[in-house]
């Protein structure tokens, strides 16, 4: 999948400057499709430039004026056929995978550090996600927002984020603690 697919899903929550779909990608499509904001920028471009947005000079006095980007009915339809079609296997390339693999040949003490970095990320973006949770139900509780909200999705894939982190870290306390006894096994031998 390209980041176009990505960019045209944040749309659907409404018109956005490429500085505000930043911070939208920050809180709600990290958790699943991963973007600098440069890349971003030549993306709304590009999208622009298909027809698939449509984008808007606003004039701000004090500060340089801002494009508002929104999506099209072409844009509307690409996504449309992109959602029918079968997406890729996801494929997992992590690098801490594979300092898990090679532990016992290298420095098992450095690899425990990375997995409890890891899930130290993996908390801190279960806070974050915390947040946006709130934010989202604003006020309501889960039933009441599936119930009620005009899209579900942006809480789907927020749900998928959340149970990623917390199997990071259900993931990080096995392998510690098997680490842990393998190293105190071979300390005792």
């Amino acid at each position: 999948m390209s980041l176009k697919y990505a960019v045209l899903a944040a749309l659907l929550e409404g018109e956005a400057s490429g500085y505000e779909l930043a911070k939208i990608f920050d809180v709600s499509v990290a958790n699943f499709w991963a973007a600098t904001p440069q890349q971003l920028y030549r993306e709304l471009e590009r999208l622009a430039g298909d027809g698939l947005i449509r984008a808007r000079v606003v004039r701000q006095e004090r500060r340089p004026d801002k494009r508002m980007f929104t999506l099209t009915g072409t844009g509307r339809q690409s996504l449309a056929a992109f959602t029918a079609q079968p997406p890729r296997p996801t494929a997992i390339r992590d690098e801490l995978l594979v300092k898990v693999q090679a532990a016992d040949a290298g420095d098992a003490d450095a690899v425990r550090a990375h997995i409890e970095e890891r899930m130290a990320g993996a908390r801190g973006k279960l806070a974050r996600y915390e947040r946006v949770l709130e934010h989202l139900l604003a006020g309501r509780s889960e039933e009441e927002y599936l119930r009620d909200a005009e899209r579900v999705g942006p809480y789907l894939t927020l749900l998928r984020g959340r149970l990623f982190e917390e199997d990071t870290l259900r993931w990080g306390e096995r392998a510690l603690a098997v680490l842990a006894a393998r190293h105190g096994a071979a300390a005792q031998s």
